[in-house]
Formats: structure tokens, sequence, C-alpha cells
């Protein structure tokens, strides 16, 4: 563990202050330099980076008394209301740069919190707004536990004992409040982690009571067959029509499986750090080999960014601390804060890979947020780590052919250099339709030269949680997924919006090795309903050879057949140069690579914005191609 250096307290009041190496079974080189510390040195620099450009933005004038204290988000013009959960990694620079900057901050922080935020049942609310959820309580409780069992002595007397009693009073509502039912499973899960920790601070054994129950409820959430947790969304007893529960990847490995790893590991709980140790093993198939997690497919993926998701902590907690338990772990929380520090940019971290090329301001909330989550391995890690990470192989930079997970309807595919996910998982988020892809949708194909060159979003972009997202005012915006799609009749009906698409791997007419996947959906519009004229089925496959893809889209015939269009979003950045080189073939420039597209018809360029449209989920540019064939075939090669 980290040591800290000596501090002169605070005032209560505070103040301004990739490919042969795989055939060789070797993993693919992603920067490594072989230190086993990398990770511990780079998560404290991003630490410094993130909480200098966060101090920043806190509000030091008086006169903006509803903001004074807070920290400015500049991308909603607004101050966000867990920005409190900042005072734990502020108090940590405290201690390790001995300087009061940070904790004149932590407390101006934790006066705005209890002037805007605060209710008198002890909850905070999420935002500083009448009505607003009640259920992030347990965050902002587990950042000031956190901080007052390591950075304590830094308070002086009377702020020390303010925040002791402040916590009692949340770990009141929170132990009264939640259940194993009470909003989604992360609630009830985080519950089981705070209230543990609050348990053995304050000396309450009714809230480590608690902590424990919710724990060993929350096994039951994790599929006996894949070992997914689920329970983001409901019905949360109740299967789909394929039998799946409600998993979202992002939730799951950023917050739900890192409170139950703090959990197990603060209470010793062995049967609760060998359930989730196994969770994290099959969630770790989802990660990319450059650390990006794949939530193409997720239930709450309207919070997918590249890298995981908009307002969690960060999957380091989990993978770094049980690292002991399966090295690879430790590849898995280097790579994802690599890829964050690819992110970070004038100290914050941006919600996508493409953000800083169309000077889309990021929310603040991604920053405050996984800065705590750094904090917590820098304070409970061994930053003498025990394999330097080229020895270690993720999961998914393993070539294996096709690995089907029948708990979420999903296929992941590793051939030659491409890795890819195409789904059919019939779960959408509680009431919402036209979500996530399904459909048999290919909704994430990636290769080691380019990173991600095509991706899913959400069908249609909704501000589920209006507050935790970012608008999107771009007349031309689209969904990301490759698509058949019919506009008709001012409704739009897409292959990638049918729940009950039916999915199949290989076929005995191609070479041996080649792995392929076939895929059969409905043309349906948001509410599953097919056009009045009748069902159109589509059937699309999905050819890897290895060192290219080939895409097949074919559908039936009716009275539609004019209308019906394949939509082709590509991934390329502003800076990528487009080349036509007739009609029918393109080329895109990635300056690492040059990615080769070659349709069976001609290939119309999409109108947009600028040259491009931007999702903000997952955070890319694509460039949007357009054809028009019955039988149509698109072959994608990279060199």
């Amino acid at each position: 563990m980290l040591t800290r250096r000596n501090f002169i307290k605070t005032s209560a009041t505070g103040g301004a202050g990739l490919l042969a190496a795989l055939h060789a079974g070797r993993s693919l080189a992603f920067n490594n330099t072989g230190s086993p510390a990398e990770l511990y040195q780079l998560s404290e620099s991003l630490l410094k980076q993130w909480a200098a450009a966060l101090i920043k933005l806190q509000v030091t004038d008086q006169s903006r008394t509803d903001d004074y204290g807070g920290i400015w988000c500049p991308a909603d013009n607004t101050v966000h209301g867990r920005v409190g959960d900042t005072i734990y990694p502020f108090f940590y620079l405290a201690s390790r740069a001995n300087d009061s900057r940070y904790t004149d901050a932590a407390v101006l922080l934790y006066r705005w919190m209890e002037r805007r935020v605060s209710r008198p049942d002890g909850s905070w609310l999420n935002e500083p707004q009448p009505g607003s959820w009640l259920g992030t309580t347990v965050f902002s409780a587990i950042a000031l536990g956190e901080t007052l069992k390591h950075h304590g002595a830094l308070m002086d007397a009377s702020f020390k004992a303010e925040v002791t009693a402040r916590l009692k009073k949340a770990g009141d509502f929170i132990c009264n409040t939640f259940t194993i039912d009470y909003g989604n499973i992360n609630y009830p899960i985080t519950a089981s982690y705070g209230l543990s920790l609050l348990g053995r601070l304050l000396d309450e054994p009714k809230f480590s009571a608690k902590g424990r129950e919710l724990a060993h409820q929350a096994l039951r959430f994790i599929s006996a067959k894949d070992g997914f947790l689920y329970g983001e969304g409901d019905p949360y007893y109740q299967a789909s029509k394929k039998g799946c529960y409600s998993v979202d990847l992002g939730y799951n490995v950023e917050e739900s499986l890192p409170s139950l790893v703090m959990y197990g590991q603060l209470t010793q709980d062995e049967e609760v750090l060998q359930a989730v140790t196994r969770s994290l093993q099959t969630h770790l198939e989802f990660m990319l080999p450059d650390g990006g997690w794949d939530n193409s497919w997720g239930t709450r993926n309207y919070k997918w960014t590249y890298w995981g998701s908009r307002t969690s902590d960060g999957s380091q907690p989990a993978y770094a601390l049980l690292a002991g338990r399966d090295p690879v772990f430790y590849k898995a929380a280097l790579q994802n804060t690599r890829l964050m520090q690819q992110c970070t940019h004038d100290g914050l971290l941006n919600a996508g890979l493409h953000y800083p090329s169309l000077h889309i301001p990021p929310c603040v909330h991604h920053t405050f947020c996984h800065i705590k989550g750094l904090t917590t391995i820098l304070e409970y890690g061994d930053a003498t780590a025990k394999a330097p990470a080229q020895t270690l192989v993720l999961p998914r930079e393993k070539i294996y052919g096709s690995r089907f997970f029948s708990d979420i309807q999903t296929l992941l595919v590793s051939k030659g250099d491409f890795r890819a996910t195409i789904t059919a998982y019939d779960r959408e988020y509680k009431k919402t339709t036209n979500g996530h892809a399904s459909g048999g949708a290919l909704t994430m194909l990636w290769h080691p030269k380019t990173g991600p060159l095509l991706t899913a979003s959400m069908n249609e972009y909704q501000l589920y949680e209006a507050g935790n997202m970012q608008p999107d005012s771009d007349p031309f915006s689209m969904p990301l997924t490759p698509r058949v799609e019919l506009r008709t009749g001012g409704q739009l009906y897409m292959s990638i919006s049918d729940l009950d698409a039916t999915m199949a791997v290989n076929n005995e007419k191609h070479h041996i090795g080649d792995v392929v996947v076939y895929a059969q959906p409905k043309l349906v519009d948001k509410n599953q309903q097919s056009p009045a004229s009748g069902d159109i089925r589509c059937r699309l496959s999905y050819v890897f050879t290895g060192n290219k893809v080939v895409f097949t889209f074919e559908y039936d015939k009716g009275p539609h057949d004019a209308e019906i269009k394949v939509i082709f979003p590509v991934i390329a950045a502003s800076s990528d140069k487009v080349t036509v080189v007739n009609s029918k073939t393109l080329k895109i420039d990635k300056g690492s690579a040059v990615v080769q597209i070659v349709s069976s018809a001609g290939i119309t360029i999409m109108p947009t914005t600028g040259g491009r449209v931007f999702n903000f989920v997952p955070g890319l540019e694509a460039l949007p191609l357009s054809m028009e064939q019955n039988g149509l075939t698109i072959e994608m090669t990279v060199w």
C-alpha cells in the first residue's frame, strides 16, 4: 500500500485554494513497458491531471450562491449533484503532496453538498433539484467513508465530527431504505460495501449485518451458466422470450462487481470473492485488446463510452484488486487505464475517442467518477504487481473462432486480425424501446491497426437519463449500427430493432476455418411491428476469413423494394482521408492503416454535418454509407 505523508490539518470552514504474436500464443503489444508497477504509476499521473482540471472548474465566486464550492460542468452548464464524490481523491492527493489546496477544495465541496443536495432524512439528491433520485446517496457515503477511514487525520476535530455524524445519517437512510429490489442491482450491491464500510467505521453492527445480507442476496443474480451479473433493468426476476435477463456490461464491471470485490476484501468473505472472480472472468471476455469495453449490446448502453460507462467509477477496483487470483486481471486494469489516458484532453476524461476532434466539451461526471476509482486502487492495491503486462493475454487477444453466450444471446468472433460481436439479445431496458441493437446485428468490428471499424449505438438516441447524457442536435444524426432499413409512411423499420431474430454460426459450404454467422431478422419499428404490407424478412451473413470480412444483406421481395436500403456507417475520425476509387469502392486512410470497402452496388455517402456523423454512444464519428441492392455484398479489408 502506498504510504501517506504527514500533513497539517485543514480548517473546518475551508477556503479557495497485433499479429504474428497472436499465432505464437503471445499477446498483442500495446505500448507495454514491462514495468509491473505501470498501472499504479499511470493512475497516479492521471489522478493529478484530473484533479488539477477539476480544481480549476471549482466555483470560488461567493456571489454565485447556488454554485459556490461546486465543480462546474462546461458541457451541461451546471454543478452535478454527485460531484462531492471528488472529496475522497482530493484528500488522497493532499496526503501525497502535502498541499492544502486539495483539502480546501474538498471542504468547499462538502459545504456545497450540504447546502444544495443534502436532505434531512440522511440522503443526498442525485441532482440539485426536487424529486431527484436518492439512490446515489450510497456513492457519496462511500466516498466520505473512505476519506474518513484513510485521511481522517488530516481533518481538524470539529470537521471530522461533522463528517462522522453526517455519515451516520446517511448510513441510517441506506440501511432503512435499500433492499435487494431497490433500483437496479447496482444499488443494493454497492450498498453491501457501503454499509459494511460504515459499520466498521462507525461501530454500527446493524449496518454490517445489512451489508452482508445484501451481498449474499446479490450472489443469486450471477447466472449459473455463463456467470453474468443481471438485474440492470426490469422485469427483475422474469426472463425474456429467449431466456435472457437484464445485463449491462458497463454498470457491472465499473460499479457492481467492484463493490462486491471491496465488500469481499473488507469482510474476508471467501464465498463472495470466489463468485465475483468467476463473474469478472466472464465479463472480461468483452474487453477489447486495447482496453475498450464492448458494451455494444448491454441494457443500459445508452451510457456506453468506448472505455466504460459515463457515470460509474471504473473497472480498476475490481480487476486490479483481484489480480492475485487471476494475473490477467492486472493487464485488464492497465489496458483500460491506458485507454482513459488516451481519451484525456485538457485534463478531463472524454467520453469517447472522437470528442476532441469535434471540440465537444466532455461532461465532468466522467472525470470525477473515475478519479475515485483510481484513488481506490492507489489506496488498496499492490503497487508491486507480480507479472509484467506483456506476459499476460486477454481473452479477446486469443484466436478462438467464436464463442456464444446464451445468457445474452451474443456471439464473439476472433478470427485472424478481426474481433467482432453479433447479438440477438432481446432484453430492453425497462419499458424503453429501440435501445441497444438486436436483430443479429454486428455491433462491434475491431482490428489492431485501426481500433473499432464498426460499432453499435442506440437504435434511437434517447435521453433516458437527461442529467447524465448530452443532447444531440445534429439533424443528420443516426444509429451507427450496420443495418437494413425501410422508411415508409412516416415510420422507420430496421433489422436491428427485431428482438425475435435468430442467429446461427458456421456453414459447411465455406472453407474450413472460416467463421460464418447467419442472422434472420425482420424489418420492424420500435414497437416490434412490421409494415402494414406485411412481414419483410432479412437474411444476413458475416463471413470472417482472417484477412477480410464479407457481409451479405438479403430481404424478401415486395412492394417496398425501392425504399429499402442498407446503411453501413464506418468508424472514421474527421482527420481520416476518404478516397472514392470508383462507384463501388472507397478507401479510408487512418494513418496507421487503410480500410478498403468494396460493394456489389453503388455506394452513396450520406449527408452529414462536417463530413461525419457523431454518436455520443460510444463517442465515435462515422462515415455513413448507403447502398441499395437485394443480395448486396460488402467486402472489408485492412492493410
